[in-house]
Parts: structure tokens; C-alpha cells; sequence
């Protein structure tokens, strides 16, 4: 069964804006990218449970499937970043570096846009 998330990972150039943090100056998540973490996080934790996924202690082929919501040019490897971090988060697989992505194929749905994953696990748990 495949997980849904509605919209599209901010892309790298959108993901961070600069902050002073304790006298410091930081790259931190920009609201748009920590409100789309937040959902996905929410949604693919559900899915994991619903679906009785154990977190995978082995690589995990990581499927995607994007319907963007114009014919804006995109580059869909630039929203892989905070993506794979959320399934991490979620504890689809122990470390994101377990994750192998996939990028199957890309539309554009006006009405829907979404991205569509399919998990695989390659380890024996």
C-alpha cells in the first residue's frame, strides 16, 4: 500500500533560512519545510502502523512517485533531503542512509498534488 503526502518537499533552495540562534548564526528548517516535516511525519508514522511495518535495520528501496501542481521546471532529486529525514524520523529505517530512492516517474495534477511512496525492504527483518 502506498503512502500519500499531500503537496511537494520544499526543495534544498527553500528548505533552510538563516537564524541567530544563542549568538550564533545557523541554518534552520524555514517554516514551509518544518510544516511539510511535521505532516509527512504524522502521515508516514500512521502508515507505518497501519500497515505494521518494523523499522527496517537493512536498506529500504524508497519508491516515489511526484504530481506536481504546474508545469514549472523542478528538479525532483532537490526534495529527497527533508523526505528520506521524515521516514527516518518516522522510523520507516533506522538511518536514512539504509535508504535507496527511487524516482519513478513525474506528472502534473493540478488538483492533487501529491507524492506517492512504496517502501521495500531488503533486510531480513
Amino acid at each position: 500500500m502506498r503512502l500519500v503526502i499531500p503537496g511537494v518537499a520544499p526543495s534544498l533552495n527553500h528548505l533552510y533560512r538563516n537564524a541567530l540562534v544563542r549568538g550564533r548564526r545557523m541554518k534552520v528548517l524555514s517554516k514551509e519545510a518544518k510544516d511539510w516535516a511535521d505532516d509527512t511525519l504524522i502521515l508516514a508514522t500512521e502508515w507505518r502502523q497501519k500497515n505494521k511495518w518494523q523499522t527496517a535495520k537493512g536498506k529500504v528501496i524508497v519508491r516515489m512517485w511526484f504530481y506536481f501542481p504546474d508545469k514549472r521546471k523542478r528538479d525532483t532529486h532537490n526534495t529527497l533531503k527533508l523526505m528520506l529525514d521524515c521516514f527516518e524520523d518516522a522510523r520507516i529505517y533506522e538511518n536514512d542512509q539504509l535508504a535507496l530512492p527511487q524516482i519513478m516517474d513525474f506528472e502534473i495534477d493540478r488538483e492533487n498534488p501529491r507524492v506517492e511512496v512504496e517502501f521495500e525492504r531488503l533486510d531480513a527483518s
